[in-house]
């Protein structure tokens, strides 16, 4: 079987997902439920960027052919499903009372291979 390619860094993974945990500790906030709460987040952090990969991919209007003799172009679902899947990441935040990272940034190296997921 073939090697999927990752779409992001596992250390950019790792890191949001240690900061949040943090975040919670400093927050004096302990329990395996606000810990599911950001295996919850990190779920919807990988779904978004496979939803921003099909958009980058595909664009925001995508060509349809149901097979009837009809066939245009439709809107890209992925858009609509990045604005829900966001809308729900920033709902649990809120939930929890964190705030994203601000480490990271341009001075960061640039990944390899073996970095992504």
């Amino acid at each position: 079987m073939a090697k999927k390619k990752r779409l992001y860094p596992k250390k950019l993974y790792d890191q949001i997902k240690t900061d949040l945990l943090n975040q919670l500790e400093l927050n004096g906030v302990a329990g395996k439920h606000y810990e599911n709460m950001i295996e919850d987040y990190m779920q919807f952090w990988h779904t978004k960027m496979l939803l921003q990969e099909d958009i980058k991919l595909r664009g925001v209007n995508v060509e349809y052919n149901n097979g009837g003799g009809q066939s245009g172009f439709k809107r890209n679902d992925s858009v609509t499903d990045l604005v829900k899947v966001n809308s729900q990441m920033l709902k649990i935040l809120s939930e929890l009372n964190l705030k994203p990272s601000k480490e990271g940034g341009k001075d960061d190296p640039k990944p390899t291979e073996d970095d992504y997921y």
